[in-house]
């Protein structure tokens, strides 16, 4: 069966009200980063800032989620940062921070808190099985919603409104793009662009090229073993078709999870690459 065939016949999936398993982020690095280089990775400090948990309003509850933003001052623009499948630990606290730094109002929502906390799984297979795969996209854009209306009511210019992400979350950075046309520019940090669809997971970028509301930066590592480069041309090819303006940049001799600086997989000079591309597209596109 074809995607379009898939897609067709997906009911529409109900909010159900759940518990929240995770009400805080509480500190340090996801277990499951093993060999962890936590002792040498970036820290920025929050001198200056306004850094801490939040609880965002959401459907059914309250959100944790991580905000980090200048001390003073107002109307700052805003960022929405979408972690790894680690959750929002301490790399995504200190992504929140240094965009700070920078004049933003950055906020981190912990996106799996109601299908368990992925920062204290022992291992990654645990991590995907038995939490990411229980998670809906219908749920992330509604929580990505929320946090949009939060920062419109604590001192953010939503009408500056960007989004990045990791991972996983580089994948949400391009469905948010097409879902919320209050998006000025997204950069997504090698997210899937294609894979296998289901009832939780029923598109992927490549299917949503063409309903792209904001121009997405995707930032790739060429020796990345989950992402094949095809994918990459093909998306490519896909936002070429569309008319669009997005565009995605590859790291040759990177890997996956070029900017993670607690993990063996970073690559400094693309991380810093790619933090300055981020800046400028955010820049370019009035965020």
């Amino acid at each position: 069966m074809s995607k379009a065939e898939f897609n067709s016949l997906l009911p529409e999936i109900p909010f159900t009200r759940r518990s929240f398993i995770v009400t805080s982020l509480g500190a340090g690095f996801a277990l499951a980063v093993q060999p962890s280089l936590a002792q040498t990775a970036i820290h920025t400090d929050s001198n200056g800032l306004l850094a801490g948990e939040i609880k965002v309003p959401v459907k059914d509850g309250e959100m944790v989620s991580y905000r980090a933003q200048p001390a003073s001052g107002a109307n700052f623009p805003v960022i929405l940062v979408v972690s790894e499948i680690f959750g929002v630990h301490e790399h995504i606290a200190d992504i929140c921070r240094r965009l700070a730094k920078l004049g933003y109002l950055a906020i981190a929502p912990e996106l799996f808190a109601r299908q368990g906390d992925p920062r204290k799984a022992a291992n990654v297979g645990d991590i995907l099985s038995g939490i990411i795969a229980k998670v809906p996209d219908a749920q992330v854009m509604g929580d990505l919603d929320a946090c949009v209306a939060w920062a419109g009511k604590n001192n953010g210019n939503v009408a500056r409104l960007g989004i990045t992400g990791f991972c996983w979350g580089g994948r949400i950075v391009w469905l948010y793009a097409a879902h919320n046309p209050q998006i000025k520019a997204g950069v997504a940090w090698y997210g899937r662009l294609d894979g296998e669809v289901n009832a939780n997971t029923p598109k992927y970028p490549q299917d949503i090229a063409a309903e792209l509301k904001a121009p997405v930066l995707g930032l790739y590592g060429g020796k990345d073993q989950g992402i094949p480069q095809d994918d990459v041309e093909a998306m490519r090819e896909a936002i070429k078709k569309a008319g669009g303006k997005s565009e995605l940049h590859v790291y040759p001799d990177a890997p996956h999870a070029f900017n993670a600086d607690y993990r063996p997989s970073y690559r400094k000079d693309a991380a810093e690459d790619g933090w300055k591309r981020m800046q400028a597209w955010f820049k370019k596109y009035g965020v």
